[in-house]
């Protein structure tokens, strides 16, 4: 992952975080539940776009570009069905999250 991914993902943790202080205040504070859960669902989706966003700086810099200068230091080379399966991984992954 170059230093603009990193710093894009890093500002959204940044912003799911400020969310999840802010769910912490409205239990706390004892906010309609029905609010609350909204602000829930924001985070949940908030992080599953996050998620996406990892995976996809996976399959360009670790999976696609696995034998380039641009792979992460921890890319190893794989055969192509050593490469799917890799992908198969990060799809298994994201679809949990």
């Amino acid at each position: 992952m170059d230093t603009e991914e990193k710093k894009s993902i890093d500002r959204r943790l940044a912003r799911i975080e400020g969310q999840i202080r802010g769910i912490r205040r409205m239990v706390e504070k004892g906010e309609y539940c029905c609010d609350i859960l909204n602000q829930i669902a924001a985070v949940s989706s908030a992080l599953s776009q996050t998620a996406a966003s990892v995976a996809s700086q996976h399959v360009k810099h670790c999976i696609v570009s696995h034998d380039c200068e641009s792979a992460h230091s921890q890319a190893k080379t794989m055969t192509q069905d050593e490469l799917l399966d890799e992908l198969d991984e990060v799809f298994s992954r994201l679809m949990r999250a």
